[in-house]
Formats: structure tokens, C-alpha cells, sequence
């Protein structure tokens, strides 16, 4: 599915650049996505601890991947 290759594609960047540190509004603008898709994609990945959220919105690698 279309999500899924998303996830996929936001994972493997995240994989291959882990010291990056994203909003939300920069993380749409890398993947060219509108706020909606991109917060439900992100709250997905949060969700299955693969990223986590700083208090000031900054998405980033959960510690140990």
C-alpha cells in the first residue's frame, strides 16, 4: 500500500541519517506530503517506538535502533 511504501521510505532515511532531527513541518517538506499524511505517518512510527518526540516537536530515532 501506498502508507506502507511511505513508512518504508521514512525508516530507511531515518536508518541511513540517524542523528536526524525533524518537525513535523520540515519532515512533510522532505517527503512532500500535506500535514495530515505526514502526522499520521510520523504518530505511526512514534507509535511503534521507532521515532520519538521531543517536548518541542522534534522527531528523531528512538535510542537503540
Amino acid at each position: 500500500s501506498g502508507k506502507g511504501l511511505l513508512l518504508d521510505r521514512m525508516r530507511a532515511e531515518w536508518l541511513e541519517m540517524p542523528g536526524m532531527r525533524l518537525t513535523a513541518a520540515q519532515a512533510a517538506r522532505l517527503w512532500a506530503l500535506d500535514r495530515i499524511a505526514c502526522d499520521s505517518a510520523l504518530a505511526v512510527l512514534v507509535q511503534a517506538r521507532f521515532l520519538i518526540r521531543t517536548p518541542r516537536g522534534a522527531y528523531l530515532l528512538r535510542d537503540g535502533k
